[in-house]
């Protein structure tokens, strides 16, 4: 749809898709992206899935949601009368979005064995964020 922007001057076409454009995205990917996060996030307490594939998949999962904030950035300027949205940006989001999309689906299809003592010891051992940190205290007024 974004791509679409480039063949349309300003006009009712372009109001059209403009007003498309912000019911998929508003409408019909937030919430469900929305939705996917939330199932995830709750997964995590409910079945106690503390293994290193799920926070593999959980690090893919954030990085796309900051693909869709980017793709909402996007949105708000490309409509507007100068607006543009060219080749390399369309092949960098859509690659993007491709290349998570499908890591996602392999990682929890697949749930690899990622052993993470090979490369961070300390990480899934309690109270070991706080060293990463050191004597952090939230400043009390």
């Amino acid at each position: 749809m974004f791509r679409q922007r480039r063949l349309i001057e300003v006009g009712g076409e372009l109001d059209r898709l403009h007003r498309m454009t912000r019911f998929v995205y508003v409408e019909m990917a937030s919430p469900a992206a929305f939705v996917a996060i939330a199932s995830g996030t709750a997964l995590i307490f409910l079945q106690s899935t503390f293994q290193e594939w799920f926070s593999t998949k959980m690090v893919l999962v954030g990085a796309m949601v900051m693909l869709h904030v980017v793709a909402g950035l996007v949105l708000g300027q490309l409509f507007l009368a100068d607006g543009r949205f060219g080749r390399v940006s369309y092949v960098a989001l859509s690659s993007g979005h491709i290349v998570l999309i499908t890591a996602i689906i392999w990682i929890v299809l697949a749930k690899p064995h990622i052993d993470s003592n090979r490369f961070a010891t300390d990480l899934f051992r309690p109270g070991a964020l706080g060293q990463f940190f050191g004597d952090t205290r939230t400043p009390t007024p």
